[in-house]
């Protein structure tokens, strides 16, 4: 990939320069993308910025990634279980363990080299400059969570997905067994979440931090320890939101080593949350689509030990 410059729309308003281009650099720290922006190397509308730098709606960022951090991602015959796909986009439910995208500690074995291996036209995108570093991934979903994820296959298709969810018009509902009860059946969570400037792979709720709204409904409260599954709505779509919500009022999600219990009561290899529904518009037809994954056997086995 040559050293040609990746552009950038802000959407929301007042979100750091720094914070926004790392969301966008899959594999790059904060201190890395810093140093990008002191070198000169990201412009916001033509001009140098300090990474502090509040961006306003609509302005255009151009990053130029040093060609030394720049490698190719290799095709991967990795089984998928493919739920929808044509010529445009595809929507894959993914399992728990597999990671979306190549980044530090995950060269291979991930989403992106198993979709490159199954949609070779999928290359093309990383000469897109406004979407080269996506690679078709419009959103993400942990590595310990399971369920629904739309790729794109072409530019065109990942711009359109890309603004849907920045406008928040995609529904996107989970499934989460909390250990706690939370204590009305339905809410809202409005908390800003920012990463944890303590510990970098931590996100935390924090007045400073990027605007977060999740809703939360019982479905089911007849476990052991006062547990309970919940179904979740995201309206925003940050970093680990459903974990850090759930933990910030209290509930956090079994299995999550990072934000629940230090001392985990349930023994699990994941977190119990699972993306079961995903809707949107097709980006070339203007269809509403709407897709539904059931729970995974192993979610389901630890329900039924915990009655």
């Amino acid at each position: 990939m040559s050293e040609e410059p990746i552009t950038l729309i802000a959407g929301e308003p007042d979100q750091r320069l720094d914070r926004f281009v790392q969301a966008h650099l899959t594999g790059f720290s904060r201190a890395r993308v810093q140093a990008m922006i002191r070198d000169g190397r990201v412009l916001v509308d033509c001009a140098a910025q300090k990474p502090g730098y509040r961006l306003k709606r609509g302005e255009r960022v151009t990053v130029r990634v040093p060609p030394s951090a720049q490698t190719s991602i290799e095709p991967e015959d990795i089984a998928l279980d493919i739920v929808y796909e044509d010529d445009a986009l595809a929507v894959i439910n993914k399992p728990a363990g597999l990671v979306v995208h190549p980044g530090a500690g995950h060269a291979g074995g991930t989403l992106v080299n198993a979709l490159l291996a199954r949609y070779p036209e999928m290359a093309k995108m990383a000469d897109d400059e406004e979407t080269g570093q996506r690679l078709g991934i419009a959103h993400r979903l942990d590595r310990g969570t399971s369920g629904l994820i739309a790729v794109a296959r072409n530019a065109p298709t990942l711009r359109a997905l890309m603004r849907q969810f920045q406008e928040r018009a995609v529904d996107k509902h989970y499934l989460a067994l909390l250990e706690k009860r939370p204590q009305s059946n339905t809410g809202l969570i409005d908390a800003p979440i920012a990463r944890d400037s303590r510990q970098r792979k931590r996100m935390r709720v924090h007045r400073e931090g990027r605007s977060a709204q999740t809703e939360f409904a019982l479905l089911d409260d007849d476990f052991q320890g006062d547990r309970a599954l919940v179904e979740l709505k995201l309206l925003t779509g940050r970093t680990h939101q459903i974990r850090v919500h759930m933990a910030f009022i209290g509930c956090p999600v079994v299995g999550d080593a990072v934000y629940g219990y230090r001392k985990q009561r349930v023994k699990m290899k994941r977190q119990f949350l699972h993306a079961q529904r995903l809707g949107f518009e097709h980006p070339a037809t203007g269809e509403w689509m709407r897709f539904e994954c059931e729970l995974p056997v192993g979610l389901r086995d630890v329900m039924a030990k915990l009655r």
